[in-house]
């Protein structure tokens, strides 16, 4: 291999005396210290780039492409029990199913080491969840934004995550999302298919760009509008990229109530509540809703053990149901 390394940066070309294949396995047989899973989690974070662009996992390597794999420093924490309580949607010795509350992030970073899911995990769960993706995330298959509330799956054991893992991967475990939008979408139902990837000048943001994009699809219909001004939404994912949904309305011009990101300015916030006839309070409630208007609604599996498909859907959250209760009550 011919690598420049850095303190956390690996850069080289492939060449003839390589072993092609799968973009994670390769790197994983170049890169000792990196696990196979510990790549697949950088590549899901866009931290490995072929040829400049971000590639899936299963990509199959060529001779002549510029593999370019980013190491972020490790992290010294080590997530310990807490006893949090877990709204519980399902649970048995493979899977465990929760419905997470907005505010709640799912695994300790840095400035959030107590008070994760995981540390809630830990507690309830003990020794018995999965370690593929190591002592930071047990168990966890897939993410929810620390603001987006609902529906979260947790495998117990590697081969419940595998199973569940390969799922996502192809496309049989179904993920519904509801949501708020500014403004109501027109058509009411339809698809978005744009590429998504990390904003150019600001780093905590996602936008659509053919540049290091990644593909990203969702399908959207409009549940019910409220004076033609917000409406309740259904998305459901194909893809599973970093604040999809979220990106995906602000594309379409109706991102979603509340989200500091993607959302709009607090002047054609006001507008739309005017014309929709609602009083000022609602305004002010919109203005200061503490989380994006985004529930994972329900999500249906194999059970990697049984084959029996489960399909569970969770209650909306507090401040998700309030915010609708104001919208569909005036």
């Amino acid at each position: 291999m011919i690598a420049e390394e850095g303190a956390s940066e690996y850069v080289w070309t492939i060449d003839q005396q390589d072993e092609l294949g799968r973009l994670d396995k390769y790197i994983s047989t170049k890169i000792n210290e990196l696990s196979r899973s510990r790549v697949q989690t950088l590549i899901d974070d866009d931290l490995v780039l072929v040829n400049g662009r971000v590639q899936s996992a299963s990509y199959k390597v060529q001779v002549g492409d510029e593999i370019d794999v980013s190491v972020p420093p490790p992290e010294d924490l080590i997530p310990q029990a807490e006893n949090i309580s877990l709204d519980i949607l399902f649970e048995d010795d493979d899977v465990i199913v929760i419905n997470k509350p907005a505010g709640m992030v799912v695994h300790p970073a840095v400035g959030h080491a107590t008070g994760t899911l995981v540390n809630a995990l830990l507690h309830h769960c003990g020794d018995t969840l999965s370690g593929i993706n190591g002592v930071r995330r047990p168990g966890i298959v897939h993410r929810l934004d620390k603001d987006t509330s609902g529906a979260i799956m947790v495998a117990k054991n590697d081969m419940a995550h595998q199973s569940l893992s390969d799922q996502l991967q192809t496309r049989t475990l179904s993920r519904i999302y509801h949501a708020i939008c500014v403004g109501v979408p027109q058509p009411r139902a339809g698809s978005i298919d744009a590429p998504v990837g990390r904003h150019p000048l600001n780093r905590l943001k996602m936008t659509v760009t053919n540049k290091h994009g990644r593909d990203a699809l969702t399908h959207f219909k409009v549940v019910q509008d409220f004076h033609d001004q917000f409406a309740l939404i259904e998305c459901k994912l194909s893809t599973g990229r970093t604040h999809q949904i979220r990106v995906h309305c602000e594309y379409m011009k109706h991102p979603l109530v509340g989200d500091p990101l993607y959302g709009f300015a607090d002047t054609l916030l006001e507008s739309k509540v005017r014309k929709a006839g609602y009083a000022s309070e609602i305004y002010h409630y919109m203005k200061n809703y503490p989380y994006q208007a985004l529930h994972a609604h329900h999500i249906s599996f194999i059970h990697p053990r049984s084959g029996q498909e489960i399909s569970l859907t969770a209650p909306y959250s507090r401040e998700f149901k309030e915010l609708y209760t104001h919208l569909a009550t005036m």
